[in-house]
């Protein structure tokens, strides 16, 4: 090989090696302005910094935090859709509503229904308790029935009797018979204190065809059921009237149940009631409210609640305890917002809820003091403060609290300042009115008056206590225009006085005035 074939091969290795080592440097980084773009928001997308330890600060740009000079980190933004979250509102991204677990009901109207559950004991009716007793003076002579639990017939012999007394009348009646030609009424006489002494009309007339007395005679059981008490012993000697055995019919039992006060006026007689029982797993019993003990226990603040129900098959023991679950129907609540308990946080006298505001690109929930009515086990109705569409948060409201909390906004801690000529004591949003009225035709006549009312958007009139539950826009009216409304309607209240002409059209039944 020549010497300018060596420098040919050299000079083409040197190329190949310089253009791999360029690739190898250059060629893995993008084309100029490509990650500029990439990393920076596009032009409707503002992007908030925050610093990690002190939340409240926000800026614009990136940077460090005035306060203890950290670097600011991305906190999220407003969306790319033109929409606004309110500026009370709490908006969490959508990786951390979904870290918080956060859920949320769509609330709407219906008819409550107030479960309640109830524990009791299955008990004898007690209506249906007996004494055996001793129709005559005289000595036990045998026992047919010993002990306590055993079934009794009606009619069946339970014990034998020696009575002197009983000896003397069956001999009184012999000597009558003797005596029919001069005294036909005595015989007859002689039979009727037998009958009373409870000898069958066979034992009399065995007696009068034998002309022998009866040393001893049967007793009878006048009522089946099950024996729960002994009285006696074989030997005794018992009076007329003395108790023998208790008896006690289980074919017809009570379950009775403690129910507190505060579900009382839910209950009333006649009600159906579904229960369970302990000691009979799958099966279900079924009964009708007899009774509601008017007068509570001091000490459990409950009242017995007594269920009568069948026992052909004798499964109901006494004592046995019992479960039961009521649904009853609120009757002045025909139409009201229910929502799930844990949608509800407490603070005090305030109730409130978070409420997911619609239509922005983040999530965004604010706080909504809220009015509750009855509470229904697992859920309220809520009386003003919301309305049916509106989404409220069910599950992870401590966390949307918190993040309040950390931001500086109106929280379970830190109630929202009342706007000014508020008075402190009344939410803006809620009034009551006393308005009179009678009947369910007067409840529908000054809720719909109410809800004539622009600004209105809920009207609740309780029949018991005559007050009308306002939830209102003030900007757009006030109760007293709604009053103005109600009188116009023919019902007086607390403001205005319904004049006497439109008082006099209305139905017979709805003329409250004295």
């Amino acid at each position: 090989m020549n010497t300018k074939m060596k420098y040919a091969i050299i000079y083409a290795l040197i190329l190949v090696a310089g253009i791999l080592l360029g690739r190898l440097l250059f060629g893995g980084r993008p084309k100029h302005g490509h990650a500029a773009e990439h990393a920076a928001p596009s032009a409707g997308e503002a992007q908030v910094w925050t610093c990690s330890m002190h939340p409240q600060i926000r800026q614009d740009k990136p940077g460090k935090c005035p306060l203890c000079a950290m670097d600011l980190i991305p906190l999220k933004t407003s969306g790319t859709s033109g929409s606004f979250a309110d500026p009370g509102a709490i908006q969490l991204s959508e990786e951390a509503a979904a870290l918080a677990n956060i859920q949320t009901t769509t609330v709407s109207r219906t008819r409550p229904v107030k479960e309640m559950h109830l524990y009791g004991v299955i008990q004898p009716d007690e209506r249906l308790l007996r004494s055996q007793v001793s129709h005559v003076n005289g000595r036990i002579e045998s026992l047919v029935v010993n002990t306590v639990g055993e079934s009794v017939r009606t009619g069946q012999v339970i014990a034998t009797i020696y009575s002197p007394d009983l000896l003397n009348a069956q001999q009184e009646l012999l000597e009558a018979k003797k005596l029919a030609h001069l005294q036909p009424a005595l015989p007859e006489a002689a039979r009727e204190k037998l009958r009373r002494w409870k000898l069958s009309d066979a034992q009399i007339a065995e007696i009068e065809r034998t002309g022998e007395v009866l040393p001893v005679v049967n007793i009878t059981a006048n009522a089946g059921g099950i024996v729960t008490a002994k009285r006696v012993e074989q030997g005794d000697y018992v009076t007329q009237g003395g108790a023998l055995f208790d008896l006690v019919d289980l074919s017809s039992v009570w379950a009775v149940f403690n129910a507190y006060e505060s579900d009382l006026p839910y209950l009333k007689t006649g009600d159906k009631v579904e229960y369970t029982l302990q000691s009979l797993p799958g099966q279900t019993f079924s009964g009708k409210i007899a009774f509601i003990d008017p007068i509570l226990d001091k000490t459990t603040r409950t009242a017995k609640v007594r269920v009568e129900t069948a026992n052909p098959r004798l499964e109901l023991k006494p004592e046995m305890y019992a479960d039961a679950v009521i649904k009853a129907t609120l009757k002045h609540h025909a139409d009201e917002i229910v929502i799930p308990k844990t949608a509800v946080l407490w603070t005090g006298k305030r109730s409130i809820v978070y409420v997911k505001q619609s239509g922005t690109d983040i999530p965004a929930f604010k706080l909504r003091e809220i009015e509750l009515g009855a509470s229904l086990g697992d859920e309220y109705v809520v009386l003003s403060g919301i309305g049916a569409g509106e989404e409220v948060v069910t599950n992870g409201a401590f966390v949307i609290d918190a993040a309040a909390q950390l931001e500086g906004k109106p929280g379970m801690m830190n109630p929202p300042e009342p706007a000014a000529g508020t008075p402190h004591d009344m939410s803006p949003q809620h009034a009551q009115i006393t308005v009179q009225g009678l009947c369910e035709m007067c409840r529908e006549r000054i809720q719909t008056a109410a809800m004539s009312v622009g600004g209105v958007s809920s009207a609740v009139w309780d029949g018991e206590s005559r007050r009308l539950h306002l939830h209102f826009d003030p900007a757009k009216t006030s109760p007293d225009a709604v009053a103005k409304a109600i009188a116009a309607a023919g019902h007086d209240n607390e403001k205005y006085k319904a004049d006497d002409e439109v008082y006099n059209a209305l139905p017979e039944c709805c003329r409250y005035r004295e």
